[in-house]
């Protein structure tokens, strides 16, 4: 069966570009300045207030990814760093156009926190913009054959307590992406224009995904494969 990694980068839309009555519905519950700059801040966390920036996309057979991005058409190619490595870079709707032309290649995809996150914020932001999405991103919780979220499958679906992939990556003795950026400082790199490093964290993202999924294969097959 053929698989990819996916994961994204997000930054959330500009303030001052909401309606004075989407600022309103959004700031309803916040009673105190702290909560109105939480809400604020935490706008690219959903898909009505934010924007994907970035999406990595990693075949685990091949090691191959492709990184998509924000940016001009072909200005990608001057990022290419790394073996095996392709990039590619667009406005919002030409990546998320390359991501659904792509992915619907692949039988199975694999994420940490995907269903949660990737997923619906992919196909919301699609819907959006007007791009037509390839294929339903999330599934039935259990057909692992379509999706494999492995923060689902690991937390034993909410069985246990969720763990972040920095920490997992760290307890398990593999090289954790969150290195020089966490995903709280992709809005500040966005905004210094940074989008270079973005990239790149994606892509360390998607690897870091793959090692915990070899990790978990190796010991928990029958876990993952659905069985």
């Amino acid at each position: 069966m053929s698989r990819v990694v996916i994961d994204i980068e997000t930054v959330p839309v500009d303030w001052e570009g909401l309606e004075p009555e989407e600022q309103a519905y959004l700031l309803q519950n916040a009673r105190t300045d702290e909560e109105q700059e939480k809400v604020r801040d935490q706008l690219g966390l959903f898909p009505l207030t934010g924007r994907v920036v970035a999406i990595g996309m990693l075949n685990p057979e091949s090691g191959k990814a492709l990184v998509l991005a924000e940016g001009i058409p072909g200005e990608g190619a001057a990022w290419a760093f790394d073996e095996g490595t392709e990039f590619w870079t667009g406005n919002e709707a030409e990546i998320l156009e390359r991501f659904w032309d792509v992915v619907k290649r692949y039988g199975q995809i694999i994420t940490f926190n995907g269903r949660s996150f990737d997923g619906p914020y992919l196909m919301l932001r699609s819907l959006v913009l007007g791009v037509v999405a390839s294929r339903n991103l999330v599934p039935n919780r259990y057909r692992l054959s379509e999706h494999l979220d492995l923060l689902d499958v690991l937390t034993l679906y909410g069985g246990i307590r969720r763990y972040s992939l920095d920490f997992l990556c760290r307890r398990l003795g593999i090289d954790s992406p969150k290195g020089q950026m966490r995903g709280k400082d992709v809005a500040e790199a966005y905004r210094a224009g940074r989008m270079e490093d973005i990239a790149r964290y994606c892509l360390e993202d998607v690897r870091a995904t793959k090692q915990l999924l070899d990790r978990a294969e190796e010991a928990l097959g029958v876990l993952v494969s659905g069985s």
